[in-house]
């Protein structure tokens, strides 16, 4: 059966509301999409995040009369109604073609993010097994990318390794699989705390990783320490990021726009000799050693 979607451009103050309008009219689903490339980061528990600018999609049946449909949302609404548009999709297994989107990643010469449906293509290299979704991060952003290059660029065999905002936990997850002997993974939402312990197990090295929330984390000194997260929580939390990396030790940072790395940089070199910012798209990463 074929099937007719329109898709709202709007903003997050008024997506949920058109959401629910396109249930009651009949829609077969309705789901959010990011319309202007704007990543997501650490949603707090219970809450379902929205971007900034977001498109609206309902699918309805070939049968359904779109003109009544735009009428409804029309006097429902309360805001006038933002653009649209109508398109006819031919029928498919939309399962298969969603999956589909998804394949092996490669970062750096051996590092992999494999999603479950796909074999590894080279079995013998670093492959991490994880699922794409509203999972925190699964290698498909800029920022996680720059992150995973650069581990998988370290010597990281017997090092201690703090993965600071884990989400999904993506990078302590690869920096287990790496070589560290001992990876905490560290974030302010439970639900990432979760994700992180459940895809390390999936990945058969729950013993590798122990996860925290920010007040319980250990004290102790670490040897690389990566965080991902944003340039405003990374300036402030930038006294704490460096006590707990030792002398010596190595740090890399990332969520940073290109036009606010230098806030950054300043702010850090306060006690790391930092290297070149690393740009990809639009996003930067910085690193640096302890002095």
């Amino acid at each position: 059966m074929p099937w007719q979607q329109i898709t709202l451009f709007t903003t997050k103050d008024n997506a949920e509301a058109l959401g629910e309008q396109l249930e009651q009219l009949g829609a077969a689903s309705v789901t959010m999409q990011d319309a202007a490339d704007q990543p997501l980061y650490e949603p707090p528990p219970g809450t379902t995040p929205l971007w900034a600018m977001t498109n609206v999609v309902g699918l309805f049946g070939d049968k359904a009369d779109m003109d009544a449909v735009l009428q409804q949302l029309r006097e429902n609404s309360p805001e006038p109604l933002p653009e649209y548009r109508i398109e006819e999709l031919e029928d498919q297994n939309w399962e298969r073609a969603w999956m589909a989107d998804f394949q092996p990643m490669r970062f750096g010469q051996r590092l992999w993010i494999v999603p479950s449906w796909h074999q590894p293509p080279n079995p013998g290299d670093v492959n991490i097994l994880l699922d794409p979704g509203l999972a925190f991060g699964t290698g498909t952003h800029p920022t996680t990318r720059l992150c995973l290059e650069w581990l998988e660029a370290q010597a990281l065999d017997g090092k201690e390794v703090i993965d600071y905002g884990c989400g999904s936990g993506i990078l302590a997850i690869a920096a287990a699989k790496l070589g560290a002997r001992h990876v905490w993974g560290v974030d302010n939402d439970p639900q990432a705390l979760l994700a992180t312990r459940d895809n390390a197990a999936r990945n058969g090295i729950e013993g590798a990783i122990q996860v925290y929330l920010p007040e319980s984390a250990p004290d102790d000194r670490t040897d690389i320490l990566i965080a991902n997260i944003l340039a405003g929580p990374l300036v402030e939390l930038a006294p704490r990021l460096a006590e707990l990396v030792r002398r010596g030790g190595t740090i890399a940072l990332s969520g940073i726009l290109a036009e606010q790395a230098q806030e950054v940089l300043a702010r850090y070199e306060q006690w790391f000799e930092m290297d070149a910012p690393v740009q990809l798209d639009d996003w930067v990463r910085l690193s640096g050693t302890k002095r």
